[in-house]
């Protein structure tokens, strides 16, 4: 099929009406019948296009060119035009004037084609005029920080939100001894209650523990002075009260140290090395660690703890302060650090190395509130001495106790259980026993009165008893 006639002008109407073609040939193509045209006025009438009498017109609707099947309507009367043929019989030849619709058919998809053109020209201008506009604008998206919402606030369980609500409730102790030379240490504590008892490690104050002073800064730079309520030494807890506590004061939740798990987030608080309000983050690294640690007064005493064990960043003058946990309760005190320089456990090392322990808090509070009640610590005892130095596969009961004394007490806990010098304690409750300062470290865990299944080897015969603690009040023994 030939486009030769899309876009070209249609050619004027012939002056003299055309002789009709043979009543034979048909005007239209009966086998492809062609849909209706809509009406359609061009927007302006071509060249030499023919009178209102004598042109077809489609202001009415009238198609241009009669349905095949049906016979055109009646030219006007007076144009001198011819009575149009009757319809072609079915397979009649086409006659050459059938392609008269096809040229309007054509002349459609090149209107259809224009305006496609001119609305995607449109479209194309709309869009470059729109990054015009944009180019040129002198406004920003940035938001500086003056922009910032006034009401800005940190969430609930963030480092800086805990850190935030508990700083005011920590404080940096200086303690001073009653000495000519005056000798002393930095460490932390914190609100234990409303009342104005302060939670700290022994090792803190025992220096100024008799004849020195003691004083409390809180995070807004007041400072107190304080005295002591009573210490453990075996525990490494002391409390302190100040002498005039202020109103309003806000203790630190305690939580539950049997609960924590390997791997919980941790926040520690203190003052290392005199840097007051220090806040640094970790984990737990480990449960149940048992730690023998020194107090720093070269008495040779040893502090033992079933310790939690944290990689948050710990040093001397963090010892006393608060380990939280991600909700801001406490659930230990920051006691011992390992140090890569000596070996050893304590804070009289140098930096931390990622090995911190922590007095589990269940323990802290019970040895608090004895000391709050009577000023003196309470231990949970079997009444046998044990090797403290030699590290085998349990703890050893030793010959002789301290002194010449028996190493396992008559009428004690150990006696009626049935024990002897000798016998190797492998197990204390669910915890395997491997030392000395392991065993006493599980001991101190409980209560006097409380009974346990005790393990232990003779002969190299395996035994289980039950043992019930006893006590021993005070640091004497």
């Amino acid at each position: 099929m030939s486009t030769e006639n899309e876009d070209n002008a249609v050619p004027p109407a012939p002056s003299v009406p055309p002789v009709p073609p043979s009543s034979a040939a048909p005007t239209e193509d009966a086998n492809e019948p062609a849909a209706p045209e809509p009406p359609r006025t061009p927007p302006h009438a071509p060249p030499h296009a023919p009178s209102a009498a004598t042109a077809p017109t489609r202001a009415h609707g009238v198609p241009p060119h009669h349905t095949p099947g049906t016979p055109p309507p009646a030219p006007p009367a007076g144009t001198g035009w011819p009575a149009p043929p009757p319809p072609p019989a079915w397979g009649a030849p086409l006659s050459p004037t059938a392609g008269a619709p096809r040229k309007r058919s054509g002349g459609m998809v090149a209107a259809l084609l224009v305006a496609a053109l001119v609305a995607g020209g449109i479209g194309g201008g709309v869009g470059y005029w729109a990054a015009e506009q944009n180019d040129g604008s002198t406004s920003s998206t940035t938001v500086a920080a003056g922009e910032a919402p006034a009401g800005f606030k940190r969430e609930a369980g963030t480092v800086a939100a805990v850190a935030n609500k508990a700083l005011p409730s920590v404080v940096t102790i200086e303690a001073k001894s009653g000495g000519s030379e005056a000798e002393g240490g930095t460490g932390t504590g914190f609100v234990y209650d409303k009342e104005g008892h302060i939670l700290t490690n022994n090792h803190v104050v025992a220096s100024a523990a008799e004849g020195g002073t003691l004083s409390a800064t809180f995070s807004d730079g007041k400072t107190y002075d304080a005295e002591v309520v009573g210490r453990a030494q075996g525990y490494d807890v002391a409390v302190l009260k100040l002498k005039k506590a202020p109103s309003g004061l806000t203790p630190l939740p305690l939580g539950d140290s049997d609960r924590v798990a390997v791997g919980d987030s941790t926040i520690a608080i203190g003052a290392p090395f005199g840097l007051s309000n220090t806040v640094t983050t970790g984990i737990i690294s480990a449960k149940n660690r048992p730690v023998a640690s020194g107090d720093g007064t070269g008495a040779g005493r040893n502090s033992y703890m079933s310790a939690l064990q944290t990689d948050a960043s710990i040093n001397p003058g963090n010892s006393g302060g608060p380990l939280l946990d991600a909700r801001g309760a406490v659930i230990g005190i920051n006691s011992a650090i390992q140090s890569a320089g000596s070996g050893g456990l304590g804070q009289s090392q140098a930096g931390s190395i990622g090995l911190g322990f922590a007095i589990p808090v269940n323990q802290a509070k019970t040895v608090a509130d004895q000391l709050i009640r009577t000023g003196r610590p309470v231990y949970p005892v079997i009444g046998a001495t044990v090797n403290m130095a030699e590290e085998t596969e349990g703890a050893r009961i030793v010959p002789q106790g301290e002194g010449g004394t028996p190493a396992v007490v008559p009428g004690g806990p150990a006696a009626k259980a049935g024990l002897k010098p000798g016998d190797v304690i492998t197990k204390f409750g669910d915890r395997t026993i491997d030392s000395g300062p392991t065993l006493i470290s599980e001991i101190w865990t409980h209560k006097p009165g409380d009974k346990v299944a005790l393990t232990y080897e003779r002969g190299g015969k395996s035994t289980t008893v039950d043992v019930t603690l006893g006590e021993r009040k005070g640091d004497s023994g």
